[in-house]
């Protein structure tokens, strides 16, 4: 049964150990990712572990560094999304004294912090342009310039990336290099959604209930069949980490042992069925239409707007935007 992720595949895992249970299951999907990780980590070929947000992306390059033989050298990790643009090259080869104005020491990059281990670059469809060119010229040469200096400095570094986006459309757009996109995804690990593994929630829940049952000091509590066939018909669009942080909220709030689809969250009790099913009506016009759908991915993602807008494909300003005009703001 393939219900670990941090030890060999079988073993028995404590319930403590948090991180790692996202990847816990049953379904040949989750089996397919955690034979290919072991697969790979054999090897230093580059990796691109493709998924939704809330899926266990990282916890996969984690455990592909772990059982490789770079195991007892670092794991660096690395936001490509929160790398303003200038600041690209500094943070990924460092910089010398006196390369800037700030500059008052030598300061390396994350790409010598990770000599002889993993680099993991999350969310690298975010990556500004120049920073893809920076990265692919290191990736195919192994070596690298800080900035303001002028030796060129060898690594030993497995690259293993992960992105929540279709990078063959932002090539397709212009958005993402495509030698780039060739170079890393030698070894694409595709990690499924949770609501293509439904049959996977079951345990998940269980471990979970254990885990913050002990976490805080709780009775162990259980989820009748109502609630767990709620659960599994629930499209969790915040994936596996919305399950987990929902358990933990039921595990917390519960007033009794048994929890019934009456102690669920408000956006999973939403008209009786999953948020995700609204019907468009003749005669309805585009903007009640786009109101509804609007108020139900809310209801998914417990009012995060961020997730909201990024399921809705537009921007964070437009949603508040379209937020204000429908009058969906909270007060």
């Amino acid at each position: 049964m393939a219900r670990t992720s941090g030890g060999q595949p079988g073993s028995a895992r404590s319930p403590d150990e948090s991180p790692q249970s996202l990847l816990l299951g049953d379904s040949p999907a989750i089996r397919r990712v955690l034979r290919l990780a072991e697969e790979v980590a054999r090897s230093d070929v580059t990796v691109l572990i493709e998924g939704e947000s809330g899926t266990g992306k990282e916890i996969v390059a984690r455990m592909i560094h772990q059982r490789s033989s770079r195991a007892a050298k670092p794991f660096i990790f690395v936001n490509c999304a929160a790398l303003p643009e200038q600041l690209v090259e500094a943070e990924l080869f460092g910089y010398v004294k006196g390369a800037f104005t700030d500059a008052r020491f030598n300061k390396p990059g994350r790409f010598l912090l990770a000599n002889g281990g993993t680099l993991f670059l999350d969310e690298i469809g975010d990556m500004p342009m120049k920073g893809q060119g920076d990265l692919l010229r290191v990736l195919e040469d192994g070596a690298f310039r800080m900035v303001g200096g002028t030796e060129l400095i060898q690594v030993d570094v497995r690259v293993v990336a992960a992105t929540n986006k279709r990078l063959e459309e932002a090539v397709a757009a212009g958005k993402f290099r495509e030698d780039l996109y060739y170079r890393i995804q030698v070894i694409p690990i595709p990690i499924p959604p949770l609501r293509e593994r439904s049959e996977d929630i079951p345990i998940l829940i269980g471990t979970f209930l254990a885990q913050f049952g002990a976490k805080h000091r709780r009775p162990t509590c259980s989820l009748t069949p109502e609630a767990m066939e709620a659960c599994r018909r629930f499209p969790w669009p915040g994936n596996v980490r919305q399950l987990r942080n929902a358990i933990e909220w039921l595990m917390v709030t519960s007033p009794r042992e048994a929890i019934g689809v009456d102690l669920l969250p408000t956006y999973m009790r939403a008209n009786g069925e999953p948020a995700h099913d609204f019907s468009i009506r003749p005669g309805m016009t585009l903007s009640d239409a786009e109101k509804t759908l609007i108020r139900q991915t809310l209801l998914q993602v417990t009012s995060n707007r961020g997730e909201a807008a990024r399921l809705l494909g537009i921007s964070r300003r437009a949603l508040q935007y379209k937020l204000r005009r429908y009058g969906l703001l909270k007060p």
